[in-house]
């Protein structure tokens, strides 16, 4: 399953089968793909191809994000274009801003390098039984 954030990327869980001397463990780990307008970010580097075709990918959904806060579903989805649009433009002006999403982790470009370091937290909730193999991975 994964969700896109249209204008910023597509985050997702895969499932990675690891081999081990007596059996084949798959853990579940998060992923995040940049999906910005690359053509002004050419300095960048970022992490490509880490998603499969199979995961079902589902729009953000700001209905449901408008309940957790009270907030109208459009002033919502308005509050996530723009955010998205001020950090890119701030990327393209070599700013370098780290963008924070609660319980997820952190989206940080450290020496041109763009990347999204999740938390241990976040990775522990997805992987409850091998999760020092997820955290390894990930």
């Amino acid at each position: 399953q994964g969700v896109l954030v249209p204008g910023l990327g597509t985050f997702a869980v895969v499932h990675e089968p690891i081999n081990s001397t007596e059996e084949v463990y798959v853990v579940r780990r998060p992923v995040f793909q940049l999906d910005m307008d690359m053509s002004c970010l050419r300095e960048l580097v970022f992490p490509t191809g880490m998603m499969s075709g199979d995961i079902e990918i589902m729009p953000l959904d700001y209905w449901w994000l408008s309940q957790s806060n009270s907030l109208p579903p459009d002033v919502v989805r308005g509050c996530v274009e723009e955010t998205i649009l001020l950090y890119s433009f701030q990327l393209r002006d070599k700013q370098r801003p780290a963008f924070a999403f609660e319980n997820i982790g952190i989206l940080s470009c450290q020496d041109n390098v763009l990347c999204m370091q999740f938390y241990c937290s976040c990775i522990a909730g997805l992987e409850s039984r091998d999760t020092w193999v997820a955290l390894l991975l990930t």
